[in-house]
């Protein structure tokens, strides 16, 4: 009897080997669990981190300008600088955790990151603070690393239900940063608040060595079998067991169809790659983005970004420079009986608030209408209720209008991080997203220029129009992409996101030989 069923339970291994689970697969059968959770609050913090260090602009300009008598201008590049770090980082970050792995970039992010946000608060003049809050701006641009490596563990069915989620980290550190420069700054000075901000960043280094590397990632890269031990660890933690059979990654379900499963796992090392390899896979990433199979994803992601990334900051920075300058121009978002000393820290906490209903806002549309459309509605709501700001208006109704407009503008940034990633394969998926990143803090960088000199300049009106203006032009932009991925899986090699598009040609009628030729292309292209 005995023998009989050891030799069922052969017979049932044996059957096993031959059958062969995808990386998406597993992940759905093993749902969103405790280990998910604890990969989100260490995510989730990063995001925290990031949003902790950029709103600190907006409370530091007026204490700074007081004990060094800066100009306009070197209040604007304080600024600038950050944005131009983060330029440089989105796309460093994202280039590094493509080709030597997400938990080494994250190690380099948070290493400069806390590193340089320390250090800012003992800058003993105005250039060396300068300098920090640049090398600070490089360690924020790695936010899309922590986005790409939280993505690569979620179910595609709950995905943007729980990158939703994940945002949300960020409204609670924006919060939280008002919340700590209102009781900070009245009391103590600029420099307790730059360093009591770095604190997250520091405390995410600390328990570093605790975090898994992307199974998506290490799929990618062939190693299959560490793949599969992070999988049977995340198995017993969310206490659910993985489907029969062996992992294989998607390129090699796709790439070998007629070989047996185990034959299809063999892993290429990564140690037999040398640094001259690295060095060239890494030049491919950047150039796979310009191919003529993603060049019109990464353009219209750019412009996106762009956009976003303007008009948000935008609404950040003309409250706090509305608040500063309501006496010389004659227009403010002074709320009653509040002193003016605190009616800075007053209006962005409040403003700031905007942000919860923002995060719900977007994870009700999400994965309702989709990820284009929600984002061109929130657009569009941001869109009018900005229009009104083009005249004088009272204290209430400007600060009213800033919360509608910033709750729409963090739901647009909300959802576009989550579209982002999605739209590239796993081999360029940090590269891609980081890049595009890149050209948000381009509109970063040059959005102090008009909501700090237009708005000091008493020119309100034409701050607005161009706010809209860019308004106008994401939200065709986005109209322009070509699918939506709700629920869509994500691919891990640009041949299965060639086969996304065949089937997106094909519902729409196109000829079947167009789209056998697309895929036979792409074929080609396959990224290792």
């Amino acid at each position: 009897m005995e023998d009989q069923e050891q030799e069922q339970e052969q017979e049932q291994d044996h059957q096993d080997q031959n059958i062969a689970y995808s990386l998406d697969k597993a992940l759905t059968t093993l749902g969103f669990g405790k280990f998910q959770y604890l990969i989100l609050a260490y995510s989730g913090m990063g995001s925290f981190s990031e949003a902790t260090e950029i709103m600190i602009l907006s409370f530091i300009g007026q204490a700074l300008n007081e004990e060094w008598a800066l100009s306009s201008s070197q209040k604007s590049l304080l600024t600038t600088v950050v944005f131009a770090g983060m330029l440089v980082g989105a796309y460093s970050w994202g280039l590094i955790s493509d080709n030597i792995g997400r938990k080494k970039g994250l190690l380099g992010v948070l290493l400069v990151a806390s590193g340089a946000g320390l250090l800012s608060a003992f800058s003993p003049n105005y250039v060396s603070l300068l300098v920090m809050r640049c090398l600070l701006g490089v360690g924020l641009g790695g936010g899309p690393v922590f986005l790409s490596w939280f993505l690569e563990f979620v179910p595609s069915p709950s995905r943007g239900k729980w990158m939703v989620v994940y945002s949300a980290f960020w409204t609670l550190g924006t919060i939280a940063e008002a919340a700590l420069a209102w009781i900070v700054m009245p009391r103590l000075n600029w420099r307790w608040l730059l360093g009591l901000s770095a604190i997250p960043s520091i405390a995410l280094l600390l328990f570093y060595t605790l975090i898994p590397e992307s199974p998506r990632y290490l799929c990618m890269k062939g190693r299959t079998k560490e793949a599969h031990l992070l999988l049977k660890r995340m198995a017993k933690v969310n206490r659910s067991e993985l489907p029969p059979g062996i992992l294989v990654s998607d390129d090699a379900l796709g790439l070998d169809e007629e070989s047996p499963a185990l034959e299809a796992t063999q892993s290429h090392p990564s140690t037999t790659e040398n640094t001259s390899t690295k060095f060239w896979s890494g030049c491919s990433s950047f150039f796979m983005l310009l191919s003529p199979k993603l060049i019109g994803t990464t353009i219209r992601l750019w412009i996106l970004f762009f956009g976003i990334s303007f008009s948000y900051y935008g609404v950040i920075l003309l409250t706090s420079e509305l608040s500063s300058m309501s006496n010389r121009c004659g227009s403010s978002v002074l709320l009653p009986n509040v002193p003016q000393d605190s009616s800075l820290y007053v209006n962005v906490f409040i403003t700031s608030l905007a942000e919860v209903p923002g995060i719900v806002l977007a994870a009700g549309l999400v994965d309702t209408i989709g990820r284009k459309h929600s984002v061109a509605v929130m657009f569009v709501v941001a869109f009018i209720f900005l229009f009104p700001l083009l005249f004088k208006q009272s204290a209430i109704i400007t600060t009213i209008l800033l919360f509608i407009t910033r709750m729409c503008s963090i739901g647009t940034f909300t959802v576009v991080c989550i579209y982002a990633p999605e739209l590239y394969p796993t081999s360029v998926r940090a590269t891609g997203a980081g890049l595009a990143s890149s050209m948000g803090r381009i509109g970063g960088m040059i959005c102090p220029i008009v909501a700090v000199g237009l708005v000091t300049g008493c020119h309100q009106t034409t701050a607005i129009i161009l706010f809209e203006a860019v308004i106008v032009l994401s939200t065709i932009c986005v109209m322009l992409f070509p699918y939506d991925t709700k629920g869509r899986q994500l691919s891990d090699t640009l041949k299965l996101l060639g086969i996304l598009i065949e089937i997106k040609v094909s519902s729409a009628g196109k000829s079947s030989l167009l789209a056998y030729g697309m895929k036979r292309n792409m074929n080609m292209l396959v990224l290792h």
